[in-house]
C-alpha cells in the first residue's frame, strides 16, 4: 500500500511538472482549449509591415503575437447576473502583481498576466478556468474585427493639434495669435469656463478603438494574426481584438461573372427587288439621255 501511494504521488508530481512545463512555455494543452465562441483575443503589437495577395497587390498590414490567452475567471447569472469570461495576455513578475492578483492567479491556476479583460457570453457552459483561447478556429482571412489599444502619448498639446482648430488669420498685424485657439466664454452670462470645453492639454495614452478591420492572414501555430491597416499604440504594446460590433462580420466577394457565348453574327440584309431606291433615278436618267 505505502509503495502504490508513493508511485501514485510521484504520477501527481509528473502531471504537475508537466502543466507548470507547458504553462511556461506559453502553449497550451488541446484538451485545455476554449471553445471559439468568444470571438475574441488578447495580442501584443509586433509592428507593420506587408503583404502580397494573389493578384499581385501589395497589403499594409499590423502583425499582432495573439494568445494564448488563460481564462483566469468566469462569471454566471445566477451570481453576478451575466455571463462572462475573463481572460489575460502577457508574463508578469509575481513581485509586480498586487496579493489578490495573485490569488485569482493560483486559484485559477495560471501564471500571472500583465492585461486582464472581460467578455459576454451568450452561453458559458463550456467554459473552465483554465483553458486557453488560441486563434486556431478563431478568425479567418476576410473577417471583420475591432481592434483597442493606448494610443502614443504626444504630452502637452495645443488646440490646433489637439482638436483640429483653424487658427487665427495670418495677416492684419496679429502675429501671435495664429495658433492661438480663440475665445474660451462669454464674460456677461456665466463668467466662467464651462466643463468639456475643448482647450490645449494632454493628447494620447488613452483608449482607443478602430472598428471593422480586416483580417488579412492568420497563422495560429506561430501565434500570429496580420490585420490591414494600422492599429493605436506602440510596438510591444497590447491591443484587444474581437469581432466586429458593425452587421457585416466578413468581406463578401463579388461572384466572379461567368463567359457568355459569342453571339451569332446578323444576317446579311437581302437587296430589294428592281436594284431599290437608289437604282430607279438612274434608270430614268438614262431614258432622257436616249431621248435626246
Amino acid at each position: 500500500m505505502a509503495e502504490d501511494k508513493k508511485e501514485q504521488g510521484k504520477a501527481e508530481d509528473g502531471k504537475a511538472a508537466a502543466s507548470a512545463e507547458t504553462q511556461a512555455s506559453g502553449q497550451p494543452e488541446a484538451t485545455r482549449k476554449a471553445p471559439v465562441s468568444l470571438r475574441a483575443i488578447i495580442g501584443e503589437k509586433v509592428g507593420m509591415t506587408q503583404l502580397f495577395t494573389a493578384q499581385g497587390e501589395v497589403v499594409p498590414v499590423t502583425a499582432v503575437k495573439a494568445g494564448p490567452c488563460p481564462v483566469v475567471a468566469l462569471r454566471g447569472r445566477q451570481k453576478e447576473g451575466y455571463s462572462a469570461a475573463q481572460i489575460g495576455y502577457g508574463a508578469l513578475r509575481q513581485k509586480n502583481a498586487s496579493k489578490p492578483l495573485l490569488g485569482q492567479f493560483k486559484k485559477a491556476g495560471v501564471e500571472p498576466v500583465r492585461l486582464l479583460k472581460e467578455f459576454h457570453l451568450a452561453d458559458g457552459k463550456d467554459f473552465q478556468v483554465g483553458q486557453y483561447v488560441t486563434l486556431e478556429g478563431l478568425f479567418k482571412p476576410g473577417d471583420y474585427v475591432d481592434v483597442r489599444g493606448i494610443s502614443k502619448g504626444k504630452g502637452f498639446a495645443g488646440g490646433m493639434k489637439r482638436h483640429g482648430f483653424r487658427g487665427g488669420p495670418a495677416s492684419h498685424g496679429q502675429s501671435d495669435r495664429a495658433r492661438a485657439p480663440g475665445s474660451l466664454a462669454s464674460r456677461r452670462s456665466l463668467g466662467r469656463v464651462l466643463p468639456g470645453q475643448r482647450m490645449a492639454g494632454h493628447l494620447g495614452a488613452e483608449w482607443v478603438s478602430v472598428q471593422k478591420l480586416e483580417v488579412a492572414e492568420v497563422t495560429p501555430q506561430q501565434n500570429m494574426i496580420y490585420i490591414k491597416g494600422a492599429l493605436p499604440g506602440s510596438n510591444r504594446s497590447l491591443v484587444i481584438i474581437q469581432e466586429t460590433v458593425k452587421s457585416a462580420k466578413f468581406k463578401r466577394v463579388a461572384p466572379v461573372a461567368q463567359p457568355q457565348a459569342a453571339k451569332k453574327a446578323p444576317k446579311a440584309a437581302k437587296p430589294e427587288k428592281g436594284g431599290g431606291k437608289a437604282a430607279k433615278p438612274a434608270a430614268k436618267a438614262e431614258k432622257g439621255e436616249k431621248k435626246k
